[in-house]
């Protein structure tokens, strides 16, 4: 996708504070933070959103997910806890086109 913000991102066009990389996923610190830690963990396949996950991509879910704790460890929010997000369309908030998942902590967050 060649406007997509994420996969310039992954191919080094622009820019980022990298926290963990490997051959699928890319994890960095969110520009517009809204915790202490925000990181956004992408895969480099473009993927639009969860409603576009195939049955191919299980995998790659799996690794994403089993990834975000060792990330979390990384960033030092494991052992006091952090939330983990994925926005789905425009109602949502979703304002790049590639899935991506949010980590969220460092301080106690707003339970609504």
């Amino acid at each position: 996708m060649e406007d997509c913000v994420f996969c310039k991102i992954i191919k080094g066009d622009i820019p980022s504070k990298k926290v963990y990389e490997d051959d699928d996923i890319l994890a960095f610190y969110d520009i517009n933070p809204i915790a202490k830690v925000h990181v956004l963990v992408i895969p480099k396949k473009h993927i639009t959103s969860l409603l576009e996950l195939k049955e191919e991509d299980k995998d790659l879910l799996f690794h994403i997910f089993n990834k975000i704790n060792e990330i979390a460890e990384i960033v030092g929010v494991a052992k006091t806890g952090f939330r983990v997000i994925s926005n789905v369309g425009e109602d949502s908030g979703q304002a790049v086109k590639h899935l991506h998942f949010h980590i969220l902590g460092g301080e106690k967050l707003p339970t609504r």
